[in-house]
């Protein structure tokens, strides 16, 4: 299944233009032959736009869902993208997943905020393992510092994820992050994992890019620069089956040891 990273920080603080250059990155990942385009955490919106998330946050069934529906049917492919999501008072930090015929597969709330600038803006999720299909393939949503914590990725893989997406606004100096600690989540959980990041300055932030899609074998298919970029990687079903007869880590747990952990 042939994927696209789109690794931007659009036009941080106008939906409109930023929902202009997705349906453009949908195009060229389209004509690439991609089925799938993941875009960044809080892609439609900007991430530094301080009080303006609470001002522009719509619920998951809201006008920009059914644009971006609109795009991904124009186009032939699925669209994941990161948004603030209003429900009632409450503003959370989310991403959602768009079939290529307009439907709304899944929508994820992020659980483990970073910082005081999201612990004073958004509402944390709690349910850790959101997913949907797409393709034969079981697709799971996570968000930037989730993807940190081993624990919600195991439970993942225990649920039986196979590619996991990770919308991103991660900066300097955390670039061990995207350069070490997904394609170990890869390799240790055995599935694919697409991290998607923003660049560039944005507010007191420094996105630092190297989007990856990174393989079961803890190898990247696919990695950024530091630019605005494109990125097309191939999740291949029989590579994830082989590799996860091959590295037993699931089967081989023994979970009766583990109960201190919770």
């Amino acid at each position: 299944m042939r994927t696209a990273l789109l690794q931007s920080s659009g036009r941080p603080g106008s939906v409109v233009e930023n929902l202009k250059v997705l349906d453009e990155a949908a195009g060229r990942a389209a004509a690439g032959g991609a089925v799938l385009l993941a875009a960044p955490e809080m892609f439609l919106t900007g991430y530094a736009i301080g009080d303006d998330i609470g001002h522009l946050a719509e619920p998951a069934d809201g006008d920009w869902a059914d644009t971006v529906a609109e795009i991904a049917g124009r186009h032939g492919l699925a669209i994941a993208y990161g948004y603030p999501e209003r429900d009632g008072d409450a503003v959370h930090n989310s991403a959602q997943l768009i079939s290529a015929d307009g439907d709304r597969l899944a929508n994820y709330r992020k659980t483990h905020l970073f910082g005081d600038f999201e612990r004073a803006h958004f509402t944390p999720g709690e349910q850790p393992v959101v997913q949907a299909k797409l393709n034969g393939l079981t697709i799971g949503l996570m968000i930037c510092y989730d993807v940190e914590f081993p624990e919600p990725v195991r439970a993942h893989a225990l649920a039986g994820t196979d590619l996991l997406l990770v919308p991103t606004a991660n900066m300097v100096p955390f670039q061990l992050v995207a350069e070490s600690v997904v394609p170990v989540r890869a390799w240790e959980n055995q599935m694919y994992v697409a991290y998607i990041n923003r660049i560039g300055q944005e507010g007191e932030f420094d996105f630092f890019g190297l989007s990856t899609l990174a393989g079961p074998d803890g190898v990247a298919r696919t990695k950024a620069g530091r630019g605005e970029e494109l990125l097309l990687g191939d999740v291949d079903p029989a590579f994830l089956a082989e590799s996860r007869a091959a590295n037993p880590y699931l089967t081989d747990r023994r979970p009766g040891l583990y109960g201190s952990l919770a």
